[in-house]
């Protein structure tokens, strides 16, 4: 099969019709073997009623019920488990996607060689309140990941099989799916500029909070990817640092007083500052060791993503 389009919603029975309609016309127009993966998060607005008689009535349609609202992530992770297709296209449900995009993602994919292609929406039809936090929260991801796009958030992306069968996504990942992409070894990722379109039904599901957990979510895959194995190299050196400066400062206190006669050192702030210091050091340390004594009681510690093996 060529192409899988995995799908999450939430609440879009309206567009679910006019948006698998579109996806067959485009497929069935390039000739694409296909299939379409509909990831209900806990609708309440009817929406598994109207999917479960598509998925009836059209073979290539194929559908998956959340019994709660898990979120876009723990969506997109199901639907990765069951795609079969040799490209994985992701989009959104709200018609703001547009699947006419599908054959030119297809072929940056197939044809170019690349292992993840995100979408731009280069031109966005949404309000200021989410234009400019989404460009200083793409800014700050591109420093931190050194990945080269503009726009992480896009939900029109497409994946090379490998990089969705090798990855795994939770929380609220979803919005860094090439960061994980590319500390699982995939490198070669790209961006198209896409059309996004205006919302033509309902409203969008996403609040201001997304931003505060995205940056969360951003550190935790930074320190996840580079020290998730490793975990004394990060709090191990930082306590060993603090420690340091704390000892030094309480030597040079010490000579200062002996020698030199000055007042007490339990005067001075600095003495308790290079106590705290020293005290936060040692309890960094600490935590690294007992990092890797769970790391190492781990049946996951080596795990690693193989591309080829040769007998």
């Amino acid at each position: 099969m060529q192409l899988s389009i995995v799908i999450p919603y939430l609440n879009e029975v309206e567009s679910i019709p006019e948006l698998t309609q579109w996806i067959e016309r485009v497929m069935h127009a390039n000739n694409f073997s296909f299939e379409i993966i509909l990831i209900d998060d806990g609708s309440t607005d009817g929406s598994w009623a109207l999917v479960e008689k598509l998925a009836s009535e059209k073979k290539n349609i194929r559908a998956i019920k959340f019994r709660r609202n898990y979120g876009k992530s723990a969506a997109l992770n199901e639907g990765f488990k069951i795609a079969e297709g040799n490209v994985i296209i992701t989009m959104d449900a709200d018609l703001q996607d547009s699947p006419d995009e599908i054959p030119d993602l297809y072929k940056m994919i197939v044809e170019d060689g690349n292992d993840l292609v995100s979408g731009w929406k280069k031109k966005r039809h949404d309000p200021v309140s989410k234009t400019i936090p989404s460009r200083l929260f793409n800014r700050v991801t591109r420093m931190m990941s050194g990945i080269k796009i503009h726009d992480f958030n896009c939900g029109l992306k497409a994946y090379r099989r490998d990089v969705i069968k090798h990855i795994e996504i939770s929380g609220e990942m979803h919005r860094y799916i090439p960061v994980i992409a590319k500390w699982a070894g995939f490198t070669k990722i790209k961006e198209k500029v896409v059309l996004h379109r205006e919302r033509k039904y309902g409203k969008s599901k996403f609040g201001w909070e997304r931003f505060i957990n995205g940056f969360l979510d951003l550190l935790t895959i930074n320190f996840v990817t580079r020290f998730g194995k490793k975990p004394m190299h990060l709090f191990g050196s930082l306590g060993l640092i603090s420690f340091i400066i704390g000892f030094c400062i309480s030597v040079y206190l010490g000579f200062a007083k002996f020698y030199w006669q000055e007042y007490k050192m339990t005067d001075r702030p600095v003495f308790y500052i290079a106590l705290v210091a020293m005290i936060i050091g040692v309890q960094l340390f600490v935590a690294g060791f007992l990092a890797e004594l769970i790391h190492r009681a781990s049946p996951h510690r080596n795990e690693y993503q193989v591309e080829k093996r040769m007998n």
